[in-house]
């Protein structure tokens, strides 16, 4: 499903604070494929989701989706084929809109746009059912401003919108690490469901490395704009936090020194 060959990605080039963000990625993921990213500050996590999703041009490189090759189309070409959900609870949504209006505005998707009713009832139907899936009780508040929600239930609401016309690729950015411990089990739970239910390929950032390595099937680890672990089958099975940091400090050739991630 997703293809990524030789990318590379400097920003300030040619100037004293120029950084090799990525250097030679190479990552392939299959159809459904669920592959959690985790690593330190300036790993280059973000950076890569960026660059497949067309907010950074890439330096060198390939990025292909399906039979598609899109490394030189603009971030709204991309758009159509793919799903995102950032860490800010607030980018995800439209603010002064309401629930159902958001929801359209996601439904409408990829969709020829011509002068017809913006929500009928049958799409007011299929937002209830979908919002019943959260279980946060959305559905009887679809008039609501998405202004008022807490930023829990925007999280949760922009993970409906983002699967809402079924992505050929979902992308997460840390999207549990705004929401307070309970809220973030929550939203992680319906990610895990909704990634199984559709059947969606999802590259998902995330800062806690148990979660890292229980949701999905596969888990690739970072430093320094490059992949130096990806841990699959009977390894991943058997491994553990602990056993990760130790992994992490042989390969990476320095001791992994980041709050967040230790403390996750």
């Amino acid at each position: 499903m997703v293809i990524i060959e030789g990318l590379s990605k400097v920003f300030d080039h040619g100037t004293t604070n120029e950084k090799l963000a990525l250097d030679n990625i190479n990552l392939s993921l299959g159809t459904g494929e669920f592959v959690t990213v985790i690593g330190g500050n300036g790993a280059g996590k973000s950076t890569l989701l960026n660059c497949i999703a067309g907010v950074f041009e890439i330096d060198t490189g390939r990025i292909m989706l399906g039979n598609k090759d899109m490394t030189y189309w603009p971030e709204y070409k991309r758009s159509r084929h793919i799903g995102r959900v950032f860490q800010d609870p607030l980018q995800g949504t439209a603010f002064d809109m309401t629930i159902e209006e958001n929801l359209a505005i996601a439904y409408a998707k990829g969709k020829p746009q011509g002068l017809r009713r913006g929500i009928n009832k049958a799409d007011l139907q299929k937002f209830r059912e979908r919002l019943s899936l959260l279980d946060l009780g959305l559905e009887d508040r679809m008039k609501q401003k998405v202004g008022t929600l807490s930023g829990g239930q925007r999280q949760a609401l922009t993970l409906l919108m983002a699967t809402m016309v079924e992505p050929q690729l979902l992308l997460l950015d840390e999207h549990t690490a705004a929401l307070d411990p309970g809220m973030a089990k929550k939203v992680i739970s319906l990610t895990g469901e909704m990634v199984e239910q559709y059947h969606l390929c999802t590259l998902m950032v995330t800062h806690n490395m148990k979660a890292a390595l229980e949701y999905g099937s596969r888990t690739i680890m970072m430093h320094e704009g490059r992949i130096i672990m990806d841990i699959t089958g009977r390894e991943r099975e058997t491994m553990t936090v602990e056993l990760l940091i130790k992994q992490f400090g042989s390969r990476s050739g320095t001791e992994l020194d980041n709050d967040r991630l230790l403390l996750s």
